[in-house]
């Protein structure tokens, strides 16, 4: 009885001193600031060997594919191809980060090498994510990057996440068709730069029009995504591309879609009403999943560490799992640190289950 009334009232003092909901954590702030100092220089080695290395196994998975004519072998380079090139694919991330004066040419490669080839340029991603990321939008109606999933109804959650299947689709209508003839035709402009033109889940977002350098680079951008997705069309058309090879590209970008769909329903709790969060809500409101076994896989570059991503943007990928080590030690409950700490992708989709359930 003594151990079970200990366990309760450390409970107890835990629940009184942890910081109260729109309270900020101050020390967790604070100790976040000085103690990742030195973790903030990204390494260049680990950004052009990770992302490349990843995206040049990936191809060459997805050619293997397209060779074989063993089912089995067929599906497994399938398999390889599709969690490679999700992961050179997931760089997207860290562009929009980056100080790219540290990591010259690291973004045109990126768009190179693996945006326009799958469709995505960095264009629909950078500027977007900047928004997701300030206290004053996250969370709510004008953040392009949150839905409140936790009280939605339960039968949006496999919706949310089967639609990523269509990813192919939409990119090639996107590219291939609507986007060229947005060029002649501004009204059509228009309304693809505002509805079509964003990594979003939010579909109320409407975006602006881009403006200076960015406008320059998302040309260019939109360009070279429009001349693979035409040149993919127009040579299945024509029976140049077997229709095979096509329809192994698009399970591959449709792969990649909905893994990526799947992290995204455990990186945050979507329990946000629509309010204004402090940052340690936010945080709270965001997961780290650091000892998922199966982590680098469904959340590799570092986004098993997404809520302390949200307390520290700008530190590169490779250094949050050390980010991480030196937080949890130092900040052991009642901080609101370990408040963010999950066990698993099992454990979050659950929850995110449960929530929808006893709201409806």
């Amino acid at each position: 009885m003594a151990s079970i009334h200990l366990t309760t009232q450390k409970s107890e003092d835990t629940m009184l001193l942890a910081p109260a909901p729109g309270q900020e954590d101050k020390e967790m702030l604070r100790q976040a600031a000085m103690l990742t100092r030195d973790l903030h220089t990204p390494n260049p080695a680990m950004y052009w060997g990770d992302c490349f290395g990843s995206a040049a196994i990936g191809y060459a998975a997805l050619l293997g594919a397209i060779a074989s004519g063993n089912a089995w072998l067929t599906a497994a380079l399938v398999l390889v191809s599709i969690l490679t090139l999700y992961r050179a694919a997931l760089f997207i991330h860290e562009i929009t980060h980056l100080d790219h004066r540290r990591l010259p040419g690291f973004r045109l490669a990126w768009n190179i090498g693996v945006g326009a080839p799958l469709m995505l340029p960095s264009f629909l991603y950078e500027g977007i994510h900047a928004v997701h990321h300030s206290r004053a939008h996250y969370g709510t109606e004008r953040d392009p990057e949150y839905l409140p999933l936790a009280h939605m109804r339960p039968w949006t959650l496999p919706l949310f996440t089967i639609a990523a299947v269509a990813m192919p689709a939409l990119m090639f209508l996107r590219f291939g068709i609507l986007g060229p003839l947005s060029w002649v035709i501004p009204p059509l402009r228009r309304v693809i730069v505002e509805r079509f033109s964003a990594l979003e889940v939010n579909p109320a977002y409407h975006r602006p029009a881009p403006e200076g350098d960015f406008a320059r680079r998302w040309k260019v951008q939109e360009a070279a995504a429009s001349v693979v997705a035409v040149t993919i069309l127009a040579t299945t058309a024509l029976g140049i591309l077997p229709l095979r090879a096509f329809a192994l590209y698009c399970a591959v970008v449709a792969g990649v879609a909905l893994l990526n769909q799947t992290r995204t329903l455990v990186a945050h709790l979507w329990e946000n009403d629509g309010g204004q969060l402090s940052l340690t809500d936010q945080y709270r409101d965001s997961t780290n999943v650091p000892a998922a076994f199966l982590g680098v896989l469904w959340a590799p570059v570092g986004l098993r560490f997404h809520a302390l991503h949200h307390l520290l943007p700008r530190l590169p990928y490779h250094s949050l799992a050390e980010a991480h080590r030196r937080l949890s030690a130092a900040l052991p409950e009642p901080s609101a640190y370990p408040q963010a700490n999950y066990g698993s992708l099992s454990t979050l989709l659950q929850r995110l289950g449960q929530a929808t359930l006893r709201r409806h």
